[in-house]
């Protein structure tokens, strides 16, 4: 449950970071039924008195358009959207410069993607880092923070509110550079769930503050990095990997459009590396052309064990990637495929 006190306020200062004013005309083709729509591009807008221009759904040839009729300053969209836009084939016909900023969130961003956007579409990207139950944003970057920390981190807190990273099996804080879970309190906490007390007891702890089930890192200067879910992590042989890390450095390799890195069961090492990618059209890939390429530039255990050419992830109606499902996924296509699961 989230109070008008919690919507309205993050998407006014949601804005703020971005400097948005009157003059701003916002395109949003992320649904309204998800705070990202809802709180983060209309509160923002009417705090603001701004103009919001809504594509009806998602179509990146819709988007081109609106942003090139509209001549707007800013646009929303999860990764998946920003990699659909910048791959048109019709990209090149549409005005972009009228572009200055814009959020991408609703999944971990791609540092490379973040530059094509600037590089492209002339806008400085923003990130907001948060989840529903926080109404939803936790930590921001800011329009003025320099391009490498908007890039690969996702800012600091919102103002007005407390985050911590905090040991998952001690409680205790964790100091700057330790990996633990991202956990906040201050305005943006919900009341709770929905008639449902057992729950929100099990994600707000007795002192107030909301855990996210996600890991995070605090640098010295007070800004986040968010490598993954507690649940997304794999551990093979005892190695804790953290699936991001793998799928920025696989974004580097020319052909790849999009990746995702999951757990696929292991009887020998409980979890092996599994990489599912979706190449550029046209493009021609072999499993051992990814091995290769990380051959010698990353920890041997950290290398695909499986690697899955596929079309399409599996995704919710908000446009984030499913991630749970590709462990099923991937021993659907080992079945399929003929590979044997040690």
């Amino acid at each position: 449950m989230l109070t008008h006190y919690n919507i309205t306020n993050n998407g006014y200062l949601t804005g703020e970071h971005m400097k948005f004013t009157a003059d701003d005309r916002l395109c949003c083709c992320v649904p309204l039924f998800h705070c990202f729509g809802v709180v983060l591009a209309t509160m923002n807008c009417l705090t603001h008195g701004c103009m919001q221009v809504m594509v009806e759904r998602f179509d990146p040839l819709l988007v081109l358009a609106s942003i090139h009729k509209e001549r707007c300053t800013a646009l929303y969209g999860v990764p998946t959207m920003f990699i659909a836009e910048l791959h048109h084939p019709m990209f090149g016909l549409f005005d972009m410069s009228s572009l200055r900023t814009g959020i991408m969130a609703g999944a971990l961003c791609p540092v490379e993607l973040m530059k094509q956007v600037e590089e492209k579409m002339y806008m400085k990207v923003t990130s907001v880092y948060g989840l529903t139950e926080a109404a939803p944003g936790m930590t921001a970057t800011r329009i003025d923070d320099s391009f490498d920390v908007r890039c690969h981190t996702v800012g600091r807190d919102f103002e007005f509110t407390e985050v911590k990273v905090i040991d998952p099996e001690t409680g205790k804080e964790c100091p700057p550079g330790m990996p633990g879970e991202m956990c906040s309190r201050g305005y943006n906490t919900m009341k709770g769930y929905y008639k449902n007390p057992e729950a929100t007891a099990e994600v707000i702890d007795e002192n107030g503050f909301l855990h996210s089930g996600d890991i995070g890192i605090k640098d010295a200067d007070g800004n986040y990095r968010i490598t993954g879910r507690i649940k997304d992590m794999i551990i093979r042989g005892g190695e804790n990997i953290y699936p991001r890390e793998i799928e920025e450095f696989l974004y580097r390799l020319e052909g790849i459009k999009d990746v995702q890195v999951a757990g696929i069961p292991s009887r020998k090492y409980g979890e092996a590396v599994g990489a599912f990618i979706i190449l550029h059209e046209g493009v021609e890939m072999h499993e051992s052309d990814v091995r290769d390429f990380c051959r010698n530039k990353i920890a041997r255990y950290k290398i695909p064990k499986y690697v899955f050419f596929v079309k399409e992830f599996p995704m919710t109606g908000s446009g984030k990637i499913q991630k749970f499902k590709l462990k099923d996924l991937g021993l659907q296509l080992c079945k399929e495929q003929g590979i044997e699961i040690v």
